[in-house]
């Protein structure tokens, strides 16, 4: 497919790179000069140093044939318009990165589609629902609820107290029990575990399993200790804050430290209508900190603009008796010293909206998709078509390429662990966890065949 991004800031660099190393043809424009040049020489980028809203510049660019226009610079303006300009130039699908919420609403969808932008993409929602959704499960640093919550993928931190470490994972998950593991990391590795692995103190496991089975999981993992959330403190009062405050579920309590006091008096404007308690100050103060009941609290939350000021604010809250910390960390090299430093829960916006973006590229039917940074991974939900590979034959003689593992699917709304034995048929929505980028060869066992 060819692809071209207006944009090479944060979102459009990452995914120009996702991009590359699926064998697409990518174009990446910039009006800066210098941001183009931190393009690494070893993906197969070509960049164009232009405006993204000059005609000629887009032309040049191969705009007219393009499969799909991509918009994410740090204007909104730029990119609606870019994205206009393109599908009127040939471009067959267009995305828009915005900051405008209003612009989501279900009623708006056709008037975007009529001027040519076909999607929008707005990532401090969608880290906002990362943000939800892990608060909602204390003991965990990851959650992926699919296809309704009929399957859940959790990333746990496993620590001494797991009644299922040193163990062949055959022992523990043959095909009868409810949960696989579909990826460990282990220090730097990343383990695709076969039944005579096993699982060690400071591993980060990922279980694939059915939300009735959540409590278990607790359970086996050593967990039933971890305080459920009730209490939060979060640090910073950007959008990406506005909109978790606006999605936090009614039992949970929030605070909201920002640093600016005009800042302040905007979040009491759009907050109006809940209880969140804006706090004008500092979030590393820890005379702050205790006199806003840190001792009681279940959850911080840091999700200023600086990397470091977020993960020495989730230390410092962990020092102070915090078990569930979450981080926004923007900077890819920076994301590894956090996970090293047990942070806890890490967001990152720019590889949210990247993930997004690149499901809307792939040729099979993919419902969802979410990219896994700590093992440099993608979970995938896609779709058996008619006749597709993936339905005529058992999953153990399938051929899967190394570093694929299917974890489960979804048949007529019901989760189901996916085994050696299970045979998937046409319709169903399956959970595939591909490592270092498989995506592109996964897909093909899903598409609808022609013979």
């Amino acid at each position: 497919m060819k692809i071209v991004i207006a944009g090479a800031g944060a979102v459009g660099t990452h995914l120009s790179r996702l991009l590359s190393t699926e064998k697409h043809d990518c174009v990446l424009i910039d009006a800066d000069e210098d941001r183009l040049g931190g393009i690494d020489s070893n993906y197969d980028i070509m960049t164009v140093n232009a405006s993204p809203m000059s005609i000629k510049s887009l032309k040049e660019a191969g705009v007219g044939n393009a499969d799909l226009f991509v918009g994410v610079t740090p204007e909104q303006s730029t990119n609606m318009t870019a994205c206009i300009l393109a599908h009127a130039l040939g471009a067959r699908q267009t995305v828009a990165r915005i900051d405008n919420y209003e612009y989501l609403s279900p009623n708006n969808q056709s008037f975007f589609k009529n001027l040519g932008i076909d999607s929008l993409v707005y990532p401090e929602l969608l880290a906002a629902g990362d943000i939800i959704s892990g608060l909602k499960l204390s003991w965990v640093r990851q959650r992926w609820d699919v296809h309704d919550g009929a399957l859940v993928l959790l990333g746990i931190k496993l620590r001494e107290t797991a009644e299922i470490l040193n163990q062949p994972l055959k022992d523990l998950c043959g095909p009868n029990d409810p949960y696989h593991i579909v990826a460990i990391k282990r220090g730097e590795d990343t383990i695709i575990p076969g039944g005579m692995d096993e699982l060690h103190t400071l591993d980060l496991a990922y279980f694939m399993t059915t939300a009735e089975y959540i409590p278990y999981i607790r359970k086996i993992v050593g967990k039933e200790h971890y305080a459920d959330v009730q209490n939060v403190i979060m640090m910073g009062g950007g959008k990406t804050a506005v909109r978790a405050a606006l999605s936090l579920p009614d039992y949970m309590h929030l605070k909201i430290i920002e640093s600016d006091a005009d800042r302040c008096e905007r979040l009491n404007q759009l907050l109006a209508n809940t209880d969140v308690m804006v706090i004008h100050g500092d979030g590393r103060d820890l005379s702050l900190l205790q006199e806003e009941g840190i001792k009681h609290t279940q959850a911080f939350v840091a999700l200023t603009g600086n990397a470091e000021t977020n993960i020495l604010a989730c230390l410092t809250a962990k020092k102070l008796g915090v078990r569930k910390t979450v981080a926004m960390v923007e900077n890819l090299d920076y994301v590894s010293m956090a996970e090293s430093l047990d942070i806890g829960t890490i967001i990152n916006k720019k590889t949210i909206a990247a993930s997004h973006i690149f499901q809307m590229m792939m040729r099979a039917d993919v419902r969802s998709m979410r990219t896994l940074m700590m093992v440099d991974s993608d979970v995938v939900e896609l779709v058996a078509a008619e006749g597709s590979k993936v339905t005529k034959q058992p999953v153990k003689d399938l051929g899967l390429p190394f570093g694929v593992a299917i974890g489960g699917l979804v048949r007529n709304g019901e989760g189901i662990l996916v085994n050696g034995n299970t045979q998937i048929e046409e319709g169903d929505s399956v959970m595939v966890f591909c490592h270092k980028h498989q995506l592109g060869k996964i897909e093909r066992y899903f598409k609808k065949s022609l013979f």
